[in-house]
Formats: C-alpha cells, sequence, structure tokens
C-alpha cells in the first residue's frame, strides 16, 4: 500500500472512530465536552462561515490587507478539528473553498502567500503547510489531491531553503530566525510528513538545535538567539509542541520547557493569560494535551469556562487585537481538541 493510500485510510479511520456516538438519541461527549461547549463551538463556525468571502478566503481587516492566507489556513483547520472535510459535513462548502483560495496563492518559488501579508508572509506559509497538509488525507478529487501534493512538495523546499544558518526562521524566506515563525515551520513540516510527504531530517535536527540555543536560564524560549535572556511564554509552549511533534517527548529542552510553562500556569491557575493569550493557548492546549491528563485536567476546564462566557454575542471572539478571525479560529482549535480529529494534534 503506498503512503498516500495509507495516509487515507488512517484518515478514514479518524473520521469514524471520531464521530461522537449517540445511546438512546443522546450524544456521548468527550470527557470535559459540555453542552454549552458544543454550543459555544457551533456559534463560533456559524459565524466563520458567514465571513469567507466569494473567492474562499478570510480576511482579517474590511479591506483585506493583513494575513488573508494565515486567516484562511487557521479558520479552515478550524472546521477540519469539527470533523468537516472537502466533502463531508456542514462546512464541506468553507473547507473547499479555503483549500481552492490557498492552492490559488501558491507562488512559483513554494512560498504560499498572498502578497506581502504585511510583510511577515511565513507565517501564511506555516500554516497554509498545515492545512493542506490536513486536508490532504480527506480530498477525495485526484486532480485536487495532485495539486495539493505540489504545493505541499515545493513548500517544503521554500521552507527548508529558507532556514537560517542557525536553523530557525523569520517573517521572510532565508532573513534570518526567531522563535514564533520557527514553531509555525516546525508544525507545518511535521503535518506535511504525517500526510506522507518527505521532509529532510536536517531541516528538523536544525530547527531543534535553534530551539535549544534559544533556551534561557528559566527553561523557557527567548524571542530570538540575539536577542537575550527575556523568556517568552507564548513561544515556549509553542516549542513544546513542536518538539513533541519531532518526536523529542522526553528531551531535557522538553521537560524544561514543560516546567516552566505548567509553573506559569499554576502562578495564574484559571485564567492563562500574557499579552498574546490566543497565540500562548493555541500552543499550551496543544503541549498540555499531549503530555497527558494530569496537564489537561489542569489546564482545559477552565479555559473552556472562560472562552464561553468571553464569547461575543455573534459568536466570534476578537484574539490579540489581530481581529475575530484569527481569534475565533484560535478558539475553536484549542476547544475541539478532544474531538481527536487531527492527527497533528493528536496524543
Amino acid at each position: 500500500m503506498k503512503n498516500n493510500q495509507r495516509w487515507m485510510l488512517c484518515m478514514l479511520c479518524v473520521v469514524f472512530l471520531c464521530t461522537p456516538l449517540t445511546v438512546r438519541g443522546e450524544e456521548i461527549l468527550p470527557r470535559h465536552m459540555t453542552p454549552a461547549t458544543v454550543k459555544s463551538i457551533q456559534r463560533g463556525l456559524d459565524y466563520l462561515a458567514k465571513q469567507q468571502t466569494a473567492g474562499g478566503s478570510f480576511q482579517t481587516t474590511q479591506d483585506g490587507s493583513t494575513y488573508p492566507v494565515s486567516m484562511t489556513s487557521l479558520a479552515g483547520i478550524a472546521f477540519l478539528a469539527n470533523g468537516n472535510t472537502p466533502s463531508r459535513g456542514p462546512y464541506a462548502d468553507q473547507v473547499r473553498k479555503a483549500t481552492e483560495y490557498v492552492l490559488s496563492q501558491a507562488q512559483e518559488n513554494g512560498l504560499i502567500a498572498a502578497g506581502s501579508e504585511n510583510g511577515r508572509p511565513m507565517y501564511g506559509h506555516g500554516f497554509s503547510l498545515l492545512f493542506l497538509s490536513s486536508v490532504f488525507g480527506m480530498e477525495t478529487d485526484a486532480k485536487v489531491r495532485a495539486r495539493i501534493a505540489k504545493v505541499v512538495k515545493d513548500g517544503i523546499q521554500l521552507t527548508s531553503s529558507g532556514q537560517s544558518n542557525l536553523g530557525g526562521w523569520i517573517y521572510t524566506p532565508g532573513g534570518g530566525d526567531e522563535g514564533s515563525v520557527t514553531v509555525t515551520q516546525m508544525q507545518g513540516l511535521r503535518a506535511a510528513h504525517d500526510a506522507g510527504f518527505t521532509v529532510p531530517k536536517s531541516t528538523i535536527q536544525n530547527a531543534i538545535k535553534y530551539l535549544e540555543l534559544c533556551q534561557t536560564p528559566e527553561g523557557g524560549i527567548r524571542y530570538s538567539y540575539h536577542s537575550g535572556n527575556d523568556t517568552r511564554l507564548p513561544i515556549s509552549a509553542a516549542a513544546i509542541t513542536c518538539l513533541y511533534s519531532a518526536g523529542e517527548y522526553e528531551s531535557p529542552l522538553a521537560e524544561e520547557c514543560m516546567k516552566y510553562v505548567y509553573e506559569q500556569f499554576k502562578k495564574q491557575k484559571t485564567n492563562f493569560q500574557s499579552g498574546h493569550s490566543f497565540y500562548l493557548n493555541l500552543y499550551a492546549s496543544q503541549a498540555f494535551y499531549q503530555a497527558g491528563d494530569e496537564y489537561w485536567n489542569a489546564y482545559f476546564p477552565g479555559l473552556r469556562d472562560s472562552l464561553i462566557k468571553s464569547q461575543a454575542a455573534d459568536g466570534s471572539w476578537n484574539g490579540d487585537g489581530v481581529g475575530p478571525v484569527f481569534g475565533t479560529s484560535v478558539a475553536l482549535i484549542v476547544m475541539q481538541l478532544p474531538y481527536k480529529y487531527l492527527p497533528i494534534y493528536q496524543r
């Protein structure tokens, strides 16, 4: 059986096994998922669906000037995390149109970006690799699958060639390195690997070395190698997720990062926040979920209730000042982790 066939079979099994069960007409929910959570998720998905343009994109601002590839990819992931595919589920049309839009933004050099993406195209590139790699195994149209495969393969090459000498990435290919873009590329590459695409082993190894170079005395990760010892909590949480994705579950760096991040969480108790709360929780949720029940049980109920309480009347969340598409997409990804639809987010 070829890798692509194996991946497709795996995805079909995931969809089947993760479809909510019913007993006597009542849905059996995953642990910590409540009827209020399900209702909140539904409102969020309905809001996102209304924001999609006729061309399939999700824009941050009304004039469409900010991060359209990033926003479309994140929104697409939020729909996938609910069990939708390009041909299955109540939001199949949104997934299909998002896929078409992201594919249409692939450039000849392999970069997936709509113009300059506000001078930070590598964010959109990383998120789009994650989205397209996730949707690849769900796509049943052979022609579309072939298009996705080409864009992902070219995207892997662009990411690999755009890595800095230290092993990280920054806003533009080959322009330097910093933590937030580095973890975005690492997770995109991991999703591509999971989907059966070849990812250079040296690229991942060098990225891990970069995170090791950026570790601070506190155990977390700094903004960049040259930025001093100011530990960044959101990037530290993101680093854990990427290290786990690379199979570094018990590495000293992963363990020390987890210790630092979890200690910060315990200090704040129910509201795990920073200047970039949605970004922080996007990655902290994945790190705690994959680390096991001890962390997840302590973390998720409080965040879940906080998100439900802070949801706007129209079903959105305005995340980190970036906008409601970003905030709503992130909130939905976090809240739907217990559904286990996407391999990249599973334990």
